[in-house]
């Protein structure tokens, strides 16, 4: 299922899409559609860090009332709690996570070869994951503007696949990795060249406020059948400059998993952001993003996201 986060007005609420609506989790658990939610209480449905906790069990809930409301609207019934799409703001999936997203760099090999070129220096193929981390506060929804800030003069995009953890872990095995998946979605790991270069780690320049769009669904592992061949692109204005598919990985989901969590707890609402491919505007001749520009990140089966450029004064 693609669940979402959204606001109507001044509400905020967590929904499942049904074709082009939306169904309210919260009045979905207030009004136990179709039987659905009828020992889980209003706190374990506020966000959705706390619908993901809810595990397995949350699902097929979940599962129950979307059978029941298609049901009505093939009765064309009035369903409270459904709204258009059209008639929401989509805010990222978990709009505020509790620790700082961890990015991988590095991880495509056409990426690592373009850097090779950019730097004028030999970049080799990673032996390990390079791990790094951008501030929870850099995350905006899929249709949020970009902010340009006054502190860069080089601003960069990579549309990465991002992975939500669904179950806690520590040391996890590669072929449980998958079980610990709450499900996917499309991130823009919006980059400062020129603040990664001053400050040596990529922290700074990559943890800008409005660096980290996401969205506009989280899908859930039942809808991918398979996330190492997912097509991912991006473009600018229109013309496409990322286009890969995640097969070109060099680390795999289930590896960067297994080798994270080594020693390091993995907590529910973990977003892992797992690299980006060739064609960033640091390389391509058509160059970096400018004020104005309209920059969409698209990957298969998981949605598009589509962010204005715009300036901060």
């Amino acid at each position: 299922m693609k669940l979402l986060s959204y606001r109507k007005r001044d509400i905020f609420g967590i929904g499942i899409v049904i074709g082009s609506r939306v169904l309210d989790i919260n009045e979905t658990v207030k009004n136990n559609f179709g039987g659905a939610f009828m020992d889980i209480t209003m706190d374990e449905v506020s966000d959705m860090i706390s619908f993901l906790c809810l595990g397995e069990k949350g699902l097929s809930e979940a599962r129950k009332a979307i059978e029941w409301v298609t049901e009505q609207i093939a009765l064309d019934q009035d369903v409270k709690g459904l709204v258009d799409l059209d008639k929401i703001d989509v805010e990222a999936p978990i709009p505020r996570p509790r620790k700082g997203i961890v990015c991988l760099g590095l991880n495509y090999s056409d990426h690592v070869a373009e850097g090779s070129k950019t730097l004028d220096e030999e970049q080799s193929i990673p032996e390990h994951p390079i791990f790094f981390t951008k501030a929870p506060t850099a995350v905006i929804g899929p249709y949020n503007n970009i902010v340009y800030p006054r502190v860069t003069e080089k601003l960069d995009y990579e549309v990465e696949l991002a992975v939500v953890i669904g179950k806690e872990g520590k040391y996890i095995a590669e072929e449980d990795a998958y079980t610990h998946i709450a499900g996917y979605s499309v991130f823009n790991d919006v980059s400062a060249r020129d603040l990664q270069t001053r400050h040596g780690q990529w922290f700074k320049g990559k943890s800008i406020d409005t660096f980290a769009p996401m969205g506009p669904y989280l899908v859930t592992p039942d809808e991918v059948v398979d996330p190492m061949n997912l097509d991912v692109s991006l473009s600018v204005n229109g013309v496409i400059r990322q286009d890969s598919n995640t097969s070109h990985l060099i680390f795999n989901i289930p590896k960067i998993i297994s080798i994270l969590s080594d020693g390091i707890t993995l907590e529910v609402g973990d977003i892992i952001a797992t690299g980006t491919p060739a064609g960033v505007g640091s390389a391509h001749k058509l160059g970096l993003m400018n004020v104005g520009d309209l920059v969409e990140a698209k990957i298969k089966g998981l949605g598009s996201q589509k962010n204005r450029v715009v300036s901060e004064d």
